[in-house]
C-alpha cells in the first residue's frame, strides 16, 4: 500500500527485489531496491552489480529498503562491506473506527495540486526545483486522495498532508508544519481532518511512517493510538565506493 501511495515512475523486478526509479524526484522510498522475500537471496553480489547500473544511469546512488522481508543473508552481505544503515523508520497503524475524532474540523481537500505543493515546498522549506518532481508523483497516485493545508493570512502555508485511501485502510504521508509553527496543534488539527476524510471515505485502519529519532512526531502519534506494525532502514555504500 506504501509503494501504491507513493508511486515510483519506474519498476523493474529482479526476482522478488522490487527496483523504485523515478528521475524527478530524491525520496528514498521512490529511488530504492526493495527485497521483498526472505528467501531470495541467491546471486547477491551480481544483482547489486546489475542494480548499481541502473542507479547510476539515473544519476542516483544505489539505496536499499531493509524491511522484515529482506533476506538476512543480504543484510549480511552488505555489513561485511562497510555499508551504512541510516534512517531507520518505523511504521505505525492505527484502528481508525475506534478513534475519537469529535473535535476534527472537516476541512475540504485542496483540488489544486500545485497549489499544495507550493504549500508543501513553502512549509518545509524545500528549493523550487522540487516542485516539478513532487506534482507528478501526486499526479500518478491512482487511489482516492485528499490534500490538506492549513493556512494563515499573515504567514500563508502553516501545515500540510496527503492523505491516500486504498481500500478499507488510508496512509498519511508528506506531513510537515512550519517550524515557527510547531508546537501549537497544526499537525495534529491537520491529521485529524485527513483522518476524518479518511473514515468519511470507508477507511478502518490508517498508517503512517516515521523517522525513528522524530520523538515529537512519534509522541503525537501514539497519544492518537498508533502502535508500531514494523520498521526498515535504507542502506548505502561507503562514500569512497559512491
Amino acid at each position: 500500500m506504501a509503494f501504491r501511495a507513493w508511486p515510483a515512475a519506474s519498476v523493474h523486478y529482479d526476482g522478488s527485489w522490487q527496483i523504485r526509479q523515478t528521475a524527478g524526484h530524491p525520496s528514498k522510498r521512490i529511488n530504492s531496491v526493495n527485497p521483498l522475500d526472505p528467501s531470495d537471496h541467491m546471486d547477491i553480489e551480481k544483482r547489486i552489480e546489475s542494480a548499481a547500473r541502473r542507479f547510476k544511469a539515473y544519476n542516483r546512488p544505489l539505496v536499499f529498503r531493509q524491511s522484515p522481508l529482506a533476506p538476512p543473508q543480504l543484510d549480511s552481505y552488505l555489513d561485511a562491506r562497510g555499508w551504512i544503515r541510516f534512517d531507520d523508520s518505523i511504521v505505525l497503524m492505527a484502528d481508525l473506527t475506534a478513534m475519537n475524532l469529535d473535535d476534527a474540523v472537516d476541512m475540504l481537500p485542496v483540488k489544486d495540486i500545485g497549489w499544495f505543493v507550493d504549500a508543501v515546498i513553502d512549509v518545509q522549506g524545500r528549493d523550487g526545483l522540487f516542485k516539478a518532481g513532487l506534482a507528478e508523483v501526486i499526479s500518478s497516485i491512482k487511489q482516492e486522495n485528499a490534500l490538506f493545508v492549513i493556512e494563515d493570512k499573515e504567514i500563508g502555508a502553516v501545515s500540510t498532508v496527503l492523505c491516500v485511501q486504498d481500500t478499507e485502510f488510508a496512509g498519511v504521508l508528506d506531513l510537515g508544519t512550519k517550524p515557527e509553527c510547531r508546537r501549537k496543534g497544526h499537525a495534529r488539527n491537520i491529521l485529524k481532518s485527513a483522518f476524518l476524510w479518511a473514515r468519511y471515505n470507508g477507511a478502518q485502519k490508517i498508517w503512517l511512517q516515521v523517522e525513528k529519532q522524530n520523538r515529537n512526531a512519534i509522541a503525537l502519534y501514539e497519544s492518537l493510538g498508533f502502535e508500531e506494525v514494523y520498521r526498515y532502514s535504507y542502506r548505502k555504500q561507503p562514500e569512497h565506493e559512491l
